[in-house]
């Protein structure tokens, strides 16, 4: 059994489908989603970028992706609400999911075992300035915290290599983003600030996730004092 699974989305929405694609793991397993999110994906054969494979042209130009022949199934989450793109591939043993169809399982990202050090993390950005707590609230945060790295998004160049490191911290403090979720995948423990966005919907999920909505700085300081990473005072 050759089975794809297409995953599109953004790096939470990717991280949150990693039990349900992994579920789906056939005796050959190819899954094609955003380049960023591929060194996540740990258990498939193959893994291909959405960009590189031609799916966007596919009932917009004529076009066709000979690569879908070669499957005996394909799940997809990619093309659920494009009538033209599901007609064009109507031939094809496509299953529909709809995007936010997410699993209850909270995902879990595999690194290698390595003794958690005493810093917190801070990413203090997200993909909308709108989900982002203002930045002098984090700066008074790290300022009250004994050592402190931060997380610029500039720097993210490899997920699975973040995700390593970020499992030898203490604490995260993020807001909704994905790297919030890849924090929580890797057992870290997770203050996750919401300003916007619904919690309910779109917190990372995990045991050691705290989230918080529009707090002011001495809450998130509350929720530091537990993990050991406040100044001595």
């Amino acid at each position: 059994m050759r089975r794809l699974l297409i995953r599109p989305g953004a790096i939470g929405d990717v991280i949150l489908s990693l039990p349900a694609l992994e579920a789906a793991k056939a005796d050959y397993t190819e899954v094609w989603a955003p380049r960023v999110t591929l060194p996540l994906i740990r258990f498939a054969d193959k893994t291909r970028a959405i960009a590189d494979t031609g799916l966007d042209l596919v009932g917009v130009t004529g076009a066709k992706c000979a690569a879908l022949e070669a499957f005996d199934e394909i799940y997809s989450w990619y093309g659920t609400n494009r009538p033209e793109f599901r007609e064009a591939v109507a031939h094809l043993p496509f299953t529909f999911f709809p995007a936010q169809s997410l699993p209850a399982i909270p995902p879990r990202i595999q690194v290698p075992p390595a003794p958690r050090k005493n810093f917190a993390i801070i990413h203090p950005y997200s993909s909308s300035p709108k989900k982002n707590w203002p930045l002098e609230n984090f700066q008074a945060v790290a300022a009250q915290l004994e050592n402190v790295e931060w997380c610029m998004a500039g720097k993210i160049e490899d997920l699975y290599e973040l995700a390593c490191w970020i499992s030898t911290a203490s604490l995260y403090i993020g807001n909704d983003s994905g790297i919030s979720h890849l924090a929580a995948a890797v057992g870290t423990p997770v203050i996750a600030i919401f300003v916007s966005t619904d919690p309910r919907v779109w917190a990372p999920r995990g045991d050691h996730v705290a989230v918080l909505e529009n707090p002011t700085v001495g809450e998130v300081l509350d929720r530091c004092l537990k993990h050991g990473v406040l100044k001595s005072r």
